[in-house]
Formats: structure tokens, C-alpha cells, sequence
């Protein structure tokens, strides 16, 4: 799976844009969709990482 469609997948799990709104978007619309995702993705491996700190 190369690296758009796993970015079109989160986009549909988490943000509901369907693969077809996704691949029909514009470079730069894309590219501001797929930073996000790569921005929450890191925020939500830190707070799992906190919290499995906590846990411990």
C-alpha cells in the first residue's frame, strides 16, 4: 500500500472524507489534509506514551 492511500484511509476512518474527495483534491489541499494527520498522529502517540508512563 503506498503511502497516499494510507493517508486516504485515516482520512476516511477518523475525518469521514471519502477516497474519491480525498484523491480528487487539489496538491496543496492535500498536502494540508495529509500535515494534519501526520500532526495528530504524533499527538496522539504522545499522549498514549503519557499514559502509559502513568500506568507504570
Amino acid at each position: 500500500m503506498d503511502a497516499e492511500a494510507v493517508f486516504a484511509h485515516f482520512a476516511l476512518q477518523r475525518l469521514r472524507i471519502r477516497p474519491r474527495e480525498f484523491f480528487e483534491m487539489d496538491r496543496k489541499e492535500k498536502a494540508f489534509v495529509i500535515a494534519s494527520i501526520q500532526i495528530r498522529t504524533e499527538e496522539e502517540k504522545k499522549e498514549a506514551s503519557s499514559i502509559n508512563r502513568k500506568k507504570k
